[in-house]
């Protein structure tokens, strides 16, 4: 159980307030995981009063919390929310958020315990950090601890990570910041290291000798939406390779660690994110593929072209597909590509992390007995139907000795009782309790950059996309980045 302490959630009046934050901190108290005195104090520049943003926030609530809001739960949640509206921008705006805290702390014993949550535009962090420094919030009251919380993007590129990570530490020590991914709150990315550590089978085989190449694909059937003018500014992989993607190629190609504490885990992460081989500018192309959604079907319907979404230009070359070939120079994974694929407007949602290992090195089978066989592919998916495949060889059923590839497949919904709590809840918990291991270093995040920077660049010059229709997987160019390897996509 968690110290007693308020979350003060900057940006409170968006989207992931509603959405995401409420109804994991709501979940969490109605489980029984967080103490009594707990507080939630929202902060945003819209006039509204502490009930009108309870009122608000308990319309969307039924949406987004499975199973039902009890009443019971809900009444003693919301006595201990609050609102605040006020200018992030403005001192005097902290000066009163600091005379409210200490109320609280009085009022609801929650103990000068406080974690900020910035859930605001990138380009208000910086501003919102040194606010809270200049107020001395960032140390909590009467001994008690304050933590940071920032959500993706860190950055724009390496330069801007750098300078912004700087800024912060300004302020707050890095043992205070906690980067938040919520890819990395999903039971079935955390799995990924179950499978491979809990597990005596896997380790001897996760590497060059068996594994031939791995793909990871992060892929959704929708288009940008509303998010046309955020999308503009970001693309595919400022968007999603750089945080996200990159976090399970890490998972995926890691050494063991020590132990499951955050220094040990994000130690063996950075050291992936270093053994990756640099991408010449010159010689992007022949790592990197952006391409962009037209006009096309998904699931039946017709869908409009990214360049005739809200907000876009319409000579836009912004990306919505992102292909990468990278290598990871260690003396594990020498030689063996990973492959990386991110893009909207697919023929469906799928994340799915798939090992494909060497084919059998000879069968004694006849050659027309085995036409057909592939190699073995262990598959982790991610999302949805959240479970594990792995594709083997099998003796077809007759008289005869006919050989063909088989899933054996695991579907965590139907091998455990429990469900699987929202990334949020498990990340919100992490923080309340001081535990960083879910959370992203400083120096993987650059590292992350360090990696992409000569693909944004080569990009930025080049100022082309290759288009694909909705509902394909993406431009040709993707296809050919494997075929010159002899290798091709799966499709999940």
């Amino acid at each position: 159980m968690p110290d007693p302490g308020v979350v003060v959630i900057f940006g409170a009046s968006g989207d992931l307030t509603s959405r995401k934050l409420v109804p994991a901190l709501y979940e969490l108290a109605s489980q029984r995981r967080l103490p009594m005195e707990i507080a939630v104090v929202g902060l945003s520049r819209t006039e509204m009063s502490h009930e009108e943003f309870r009122k608000k926030l308990r319309e969307t609530l039924e949406e987004h919390v499975s199973g039902g809001v009890s009443d019971d739960v809900w009444d003693s949640f919301a006595g201990g929310i609050f609102y605040l509206p006020g200018d992030s921008k403005k001192p005097e705006t902290y000066e009163e958020l600091k005379g409210f805290l200490k109320k609280l702390d009085e009022e609801r014993g929650t103990q000068g315990n406080r974690a900020f949550y910035l859930s605001t535009s990138p380009s208000l962090v910086p501003t919102i950090v040194e606010r809270l420094g200049e107020a001395g919030m960032n140390e909590g009251e009467n001994g008690g601890w304050s933590r940071l919380v920032i959500e993706k993007p860190f950055g724009r590129d390496l330069g801007s990570a750098k300078e912004l990570n700087e800024e912060i530490r300004r302020h707050f020590d890095e043992g205070q910041i906690y980067r938040i991914d919520h890819y990395l709150g999903k039971e079935t990315v955390q799995n990924i290291l179950a499978l491979r550590f809990a597990n005596g089978i896997f380790e001897p085989i996760w590497n060059q000798h068996y594994v031939d190449h791995v793909q990871i694909t992060v892929a959704e059937d929708i288009g940008v939406g509303t998010r046309g003018a955020f999308y503009e500014e970001a693309g595919a992989l400022r968007d999603i390779v750089q945080n996200h993607v990159m976090q399970v190629l890490c998972l995926t190609a890691m050494e063991p660690p020590v132990s499951f504490d955050a220094e040990s885990l994000r130690e063996e992460k950075v050291k992936v994110l270093k053994a990756v081989r640099p991408i010449p500018d010159e010689e992007a192309d022949d790592y990197a593929v952006r391409g962009q959604y037209t006009r096309g079907w998904v699931f039946g319907e017709e869908v409009i072209g990214y360049r005739e979404e809200e907000n876009v230009d319409p000579d836009s070359v912004t990306e919505t597909f992102v292909g990468l070939r990278l290598f990871v120079d260690n003396w594990r994974w020498a030689g063996v590509p990973f492959f990386l694929r991110a893009g909207k407007r697919m023929p469906k949602k799928a994340t799915e992390v798939a090992i494909q290992f060497h084919s059998s090195p000879h069968t004694p089978f006849a050659h027309d007995d085995t036409e057909g066989l592939e190699p073995n592919v262990l598959v982790v998916r991610v999302q949805p139907e959240e479970g594990l495949s792995l594709k083997i060889g099998a003796k077809v059923p007759g008289s005869g000795f006919e050989v063909s590839s088989v899933n054996m497949d695991l579907l965590y919904g139907t091998a455990f009782l429990e469900e699987a709590p929202d990334a949020y809840q498990r990340l919100l918990l992490d923080l309340m309790l001081g535990d960083p291991t879910l959370f992203i270093r400083a120096d993987e995040a650059e590292g992350a950059w360090r990696i992409l920077d000569p693909v944004m660049r080569h990009w930025a010059r080049k100022k082309e996309v290759s288009p694909y229709p909705a509902g394909t997987w993406g431009p040709e160019d993707a296809d050919a980045l494997l075929e010159r390897d002899g290798r091709e996509w799966r499709r999940p």
